[in-house]
């Protein structure tokens, strides 16, 4: 099928490119710099927020795979942060619907629990974190991701679009994703502990959102998509009795563990991430 991919120059972007033209799909791409690949059908360089240039990458294509925001809270205007998620993810999936592209696939973030990047620090109300735990964004960036999740649900009710987001950690491969280990390492709770030391492979990312594409499923699903163990070398049970004491684990959490449930990615997608980054 052609496919539409927002933020292609991204580092998830570059990723997905590679698995869906892999798989034999045509690849429109779109994004704010030039996507240089002359496998690609098409290439549309602007900002997601123009209609006219959502309109026009749009055209001929039956999935969208929604890559296009800012990725982290690290602005100094939130609102604006916040308002330019929201609008693109609009854009993208009422064109989508408008225009009967029948499935879209569109990177939300675990960061919408509101653990994440939280102002006022948080811990869960029970592990391992499945889809059902409650929303409770403070940032800009997990509310937009939030709000995005909203924006699937309504695109569905209205155009009856299939739409799945995916909630994602930190994705990383390769030299990105040793300096994430590394500095989890020195300080696993320096970073961010409402992370939960989450993370993925990039090519299990891509290729989790190549299957949404291609699977048979309908109606709006929201996912969780996150590694089988943790980021830190230090044990579960002992990450949550120092940085979140007495949250309840709902299952056993032996050595490392990884605390978000992907129970529903293996039921509908029939794949769970299965890359590691320790040794065997």
């Amino acid at each position: 099928m052609r496919v539409l991919v927002t933020g292609a120059a991204g580092h998830i972007g570059g990723y997905v490119l590679d698995e869906l033209l892999a798989a034999g799909h045509a690849v429109v791409a779109t994004d704010l710099v030039p996507v240089e690949d002359p496998r690609l059908k098409r290439v549309h360089t602007g900002d997601l927020q123009d209609a006219e240039l959502v309109a026009e990458a749009m055209e001929g294509v039956s999935a969208v795979v929604h890559l296009g925001a800012i990725p982290h809270p690290n602005l100094p205007d939130a609102s604006a942060l916040f308002a330019a998620n929201c609008l693109t993810a609009h854009r993208v999936l009422d064109e989508a619907g408008r225009t009967g592209v029948r499935r879209v696939v569109a990177a939300s973030s675990l960061s919408a629990l509101g653990l994440a990047w939280a102002p006022t620090p948080q811990s869960p109300r029970y592990v391992p974190l499945d889809e059902e735990h409650p929303v409770a964004a403070q940032d800009p960036y997990g509310l937009s991701k939030a709000v995005l999740e909203e924006i699937a649900r309504a695109t569905h009710r209205r155009y009856g679009t299939d739409v799945v987001c995916m909630r994602l950690p930190f994705v990383g491969a390769g030299e990105r994703l040793a300096e994430h280990l590394t500095e989890v390492a020195a300080d696993p709770g320096g970073r961010n502990p409402g992370e939960l030391w989450g993370w993925l492979d990039t090519r299990d990312a891509a290729e989790a959102m190549r299957r949404a594409v291609e699977a048979d499923l309908h109606g709006c699903h929201v996912i969780n998509v996150a590694a089988a163990d943790t980021a830190s070398p230090v044990p579960t049970a002992e990450l949550l009795a120092r940085y979140h004491p007495g949250v309840p684990a709902f299952a056993e959490l032996p050595g490392h563990t990884g605390l978000f449930d992907v129970g529903a990615c293996a039921e509908l997608l029939g794949f769970v991430p299965r890359r590691g980054w320790r040794e065997p």
